[in-house]
């Protein structure tokens, strides 16, 4: 019975690490995609992805994969506060983006 119950357990610690895995590569290729090669932009972003994004929800994550989809200039538009963004759930990433730099010490 030990046996059985510490195979199923090691199955289970395997899975984790498969996920945690995942999910680490996922972060690191947010934070790669955040390199926008625009000052501007590579200011705001990078900062967030490498410090805040580690803590946000699977949601908020893919929310801020779906933001990164979005063309530079829509970015630079919508973290610049020239125009807002396209729907309410973009807009709000784009607060907690400019949210995290104005709270950032330098």
């Amino acid at each position: 019975m030990f046996l059985v119950g510490h195979f199923k357990s090691e199955a289970f610690v395997s899975e984790n690490v498969v996920e945690n895995q995942a999910n680490e590569i996922a972060l690191k290729r947010l934070i790669w995609h955040s390199r926008r090669g625009m000052l501007e932009l590579d200011c705001l972003l990078l900062p967030f992805a490498e410090e805040a994004l580690p803590s946000l929800s699977a949601q908020d994550q893919a929310l801020y994969e779906r933001f990164l989809s979005h063309e530079d200039p829509d970015l630079f538009a919508w973290l610049m506060e020239h125009q807002p963004a396209d729907d309410g759930e973009l807009e709000r990433m784009v607060a907690l983006v400019l949210g995290h730099a104005r709270n950032r010490k330098p």
